[in-house]
């Protein structure tokens, strides 16, 4: 499942995303702080960055799973409170009082 969410955000959800940024790759947008130090073409120091893009990218990550988490549970615990509510079956109705009196008539009739 996390895959598939990583997939979605990554492929389907930051492209037009970067587009409106400005940027090709969502996840490559950073802020450079202190910049690599060359000498020639050789990189002595690399770059000191911060890389918000692939942050961003996860927290999107996150918020999706929890999300489709909450909704999961959310319909399990309402399914299980259903099953609960289900009304227990229902006590035999008293005896009407011709029934009450057929009884005593008969157990009047046993003793003799």
């Amino acid at each position: 499942f996390g895959k598939i969410v990583t997939s979605f955000v990554n492929d389907i959800l930051m492209p037009p995303i970067a587009m409106l940024v400005g940027d090709s790759k969502f996840a490559e947008l950073k802020v450079v702080l202190k910049e690599a130090v060359l000498q020639g073409e050789e990189i002595l120091a690399p770059a000191i960055t911060w890389n918000y893009g692939a942050f961003i990218q996860a927290v999107i990550d996150f918020l999706i799973i929890g999300i489709s988490i909450f909704f999961v549970i959310k319909a399990m615990n309402s399914m299980k409170r259903k099953k609960e509510e289900a009304p227990a079956p229902e006590a035999p109705p008293a005896p009407t009082k011709e029934e009450i009196l057929l009884t005593e008539i008969r157990d009047l009739l046993k003793k003799d």
